[in-house]
């Protein structure tokens, strides 16, 4: 028990720790954003909207907060993870999956102008904040097996932030290139797609089947490597 406890509370550590280091290297980056934007006259409200439009963002953001509330309830008593933390759990840890995978495939190669990335934050929020959750998804104490109806709650997101980046893009001029739209990444941009729509179509499709395949994975190993609850006997 007291074995149990102490991985407990060092797990709870680890959380906290690689929260701190995410919210800093969100920070960290905005500000690398909104310096550039207020030197170049640009609207730093839209900057902003445009900085928590990425994916990448949102779902580092999310995995503070679980991450946050996780190191909590692993300092508590409880002996296992409440069943609205586990779904909590379960999808942040897929878009975090999705995040790093996304990135190390599709866009790590990709060009940006010099002096607008903050190259230790963008390895924690695309590389080390992933592999984390992947950790905590295999090895955190007190893990609730999760249902397999938590991919319902898991789909969810991906599937509303792909409409609403598609809504957006064509809604929003974007001042840095002079471009009537904005989209936050090459392959969700129908002008930057042989096929226009029907290429980001393809991505998003692409996307969403990887969504579902890495959640069914978190899922599982939630299933096989989580805190299994003590069957009641009805008593006769």
């Amino acid at each position: 028990m007291r074995q149990e406890r102490a991985w407990a509370v060092a797990w709870s550590v680890l959380r906290f720790v690689i929260a701190a280091a995410i919210v800093a290297a969100v920070v960290a980056q905005l500000v690398r954003t909104l310096g550039i934007s207020a030197d170049q006259g640009w609207p730093i409200g839209a900057t902003a909207i445009d900085f928590f439009s990425f994916f990448t963002i949102a779902s580092n953001c999310g995995s503070v907060v679980a991450l946050t509330v996780g190191g909590v309830i692993g300092l508590s008593r409880a002996r296992i993870d409440p069943r609205w933390f586990a779904v909590l759990l379960a999808c942040v840890s897929t878009y975090m999956l999705i995040t790093g995978l996304v990135y190390n495939l599709l866009l790590r190669d990709i060009p940006l102008p010099q002096g607008t990335t903050v190259p230790w934050s963008n390895e924690i929020l695309h590389v080390w904040a992933p592999l984390f959750l992947l950790l905590d998804v295999l090895f955190a104490p007190k893990r609730r097996p999760a249902s397999w109806s938590t991919l319902g709650a898991v789909v969810a997101f991906p599937v509303v932030w792909p409409a609403y980046t598609l809504v957006r893009g064509p809604l929003v001029h974007d001042f840095r290139t002079g471009n009537d739209w904005w989209y936050p990444y090459p392959f969700l941009s129908p002008h930057l797609q042989a096929w226009g729509y029907g290429g980001v179509a393809l991505y998003v499709l692409a996307i969403a089947l990887a969504v579902v395949g890495v959640g069914a994975c978190v899922v599982a190993a939630s299933r096989r490597f989580g805190v299994r609850t003590p069957t009641r006997v009805p008593h006769p």
